[in-house]
């Protein structure tokens, strides 16, 4: 009979959901694996079987988390008749829900709060998941004619800088704070409904 595993799944999420938590609290700083141990009720010595290092847990297992939500927000999507106005509120129910929900792992993922940050294997393969199922997304504007003799690839890069700048506006204070919580999000869709529009232009 095997040996049972001493740190299972759920001792993964909850030091995951741990060190979310603390890092949105008191920074990186904050998030030491003695913290993170004492918190879920467990040992040092389960943060690193399972993540490899604090560093293990803050880049890769919180990076993977991040894509992890925005590859299910598309995926849960429904598509309609109209690819540009899906695109639209992609940006406002996938990406902003990350953001605003999220926002330690939008930092982490796209803003790259930490030094040195260099991925793994698997936040690379899941980025690269993500990646592929954005392009699925924009590219519906393709298949229905509406990109005129723009590239899909251009399309992708134009769409994920408009929702980075929209997530790092939102989190720096700059703009979306000064606006009621509706409008934010109406800011968003605004933004996004321009881009598309000038992705679908004629030439």
């Amino acid at each position: 009979m095997g040996r049972p595993r001493e740190h299972d799944d759920a001792t993964r999420e909850a030091l995951r959901a741990a060190a979310e938590r603390l890092f949105d609290e008191h920074g990186a700083e904050g998030v030491s694996v003695r913290a993170l141990a004492d918190a879920v009720g467990t040992s040092t010595r389960a943060v690193y079987s399972l993540f490899g290092s604090r560093d293990g847990l803050l880049v890769d297992a919180m990076g993977v988390r991040a894509y992890e939500l925005l590859i299910a927000g598309m995926d849960d999507q429904k598509e309609s008749d109209d690819p540009a106005a899906d695109l639209v509120e992609m940006c406002v129910t996938v990406f902003r829900r990350l953001v605003v929900e999220h926002p330690t792992l939008f930092r982490i993922a796209f803003q790259r709060v930490l030094a040195d940050f260099q991925p793994g294997p698997e936040l690379l393969a899941v980025r690269e998941r993500a990646l592929l199922q954005l392009t699925h997304k924009v590219g519906r504007l393709a298949e229905a004619g509406l990109l005129g003799s723009t590239p899909v690839a251009d399309a992708v890069v134009a769409y994920q800088a408009m929702c980075e700048g929209l997530g790092n506006s939102e989190l720096r204070g700059a703009i979306m704070p000064l606006l009621p919580a509706e409008h934010a999000q109406e800011a968003w869709r605004e933004a996004m409904t321009t881009l598309i529009r000038g992705l679908t232009a004629p030439a």
